[in-house]
């Protein structure tokens, strides 16, 4: 009798004897140790994001040192990556890249700034009113599938060898792939999410400003950064006829003064120059889009 009596204080006491704590009552160096893995785990998630891109990239510029010293690819016609690297800082120091850098850029940011203020008013018009997409869509059919470097004599011929037309051209090559995306993204809202913002009474200008517009904008932003890369593409093809600065111009005059590192070089800095854009549109994208969710890693 009496062992059962002990074995039912022994199983009440086991029982109580250790409640759970809340996070509160724990002792600071618990609580110190679980944020401290916490940020561990932060840390190396946000580490390995930035890592893992780099390891492609990585093998590419060492493939790129190796091959000229292995004899793979003659050494006068691509240098090791070092040797251009080192041509990419002197150009760097000395001012002279900078100074091509601004010549393409404020022709770029022109063009693909005017591109963007016609592109997208013009795209919203054309997928929501019927009248209009059946007015343009002849002719944007016509002009959307000439390619933008096949105009290129036509604008040299009309606007001159100067700025304008290298601006104009920019213009051309970023209006469409803005303006297609623009179209395609009002058009493909879902037509429920329209019939309940009418249903509370949005006026027009809030439909579009609270339902069509955010809806849009992935399509929109993806536009931008197709925009953003044909805006570059065309203008290194425009600046190496009759441009005394911009980085069309650096590869070319390298290229005709057999400055190899140089030419490489000046295709580094449009590579860079191309990511940069990039990033900052998928910044800009991620600021305007948050009411997105995002998918599971």
């Amino acid at each position: 009798m009496s062992s059962a009596v002990d074995f039912t204080e022994r199983t009440i006491a086991v029982s109580t004897a250790a409640p759970t704590r809340p996070a509160a009552d724990r002792p600071a160096a618990d609580r110190s140790f679980e944020a401290g893995s916490q940020a561990l785990r932060v840390i190396g998630r946000l580490a390995w994001r930035v890592f893992k891109p780099t390891i492609v990239i990585g093998l590419f510029l060492l493939l790129w040192q190796l091959a000229p010293a292995l004899g793979l690819v003659d050494e006068v016609f691509l240098p090791p990556f070092s040797v251009v690297a080192q041509a990419f800082v002197d150009l760097l120091v000395s001012g002279e890249l900078w100074t091509h850098i601004s010549a393409s850029l404020s022709r770029s940011l022109a063009g693909y700034a005017i591109a963007l203020a016609v592109a997208i008013p013009l795209g919203i018009s054309i997928a929501w009113y019927k009248p209009v997409a059946d007015f343009l869509n002849p002719i944007l059919e016509l002009f959307r599938n000439t390619a933008a470097l096949a105009l290129l004599p036509v604008f040299i011929l009309i606007l001159g060898i100067g700025e304008t037309s290298k601006v104009a051209l920019v213009v051309y090559a970023s209006a469409f792939p803005i303006l297609l995306n623009t179209i395609t993204g009002v058009r493909t809202v879902d037509p429920l999410l329209i019939k309940s913002a009418v249903s509370l009474g949005l006026s027009p200008v809030r439909l579009f400003q609270k339902v069509i517009l955010p809806a849009a904008l992935p399509s929109i932003f993806t536009g931008l950064r197709m925009a953003a890369a044909s805006s570059i593409l065309v203008l290194l093809a425009a600046e190496m006829f009759g441009a005394r600065a911009g980085l069309g111009y650096l590869i070319t005059a390298a290229q005709q003064n057999f400055q190899i590192p140089n030419m490489y070089a000046g295709i580094i800095a449009i590579s860079l120059l191309g990511l940069a854009f990039n990033g900052l549109l998928v910044t800009l994208e991620r600021r305007f889009s948050r009411w997105r969710t995002e998918p599971n890693a």
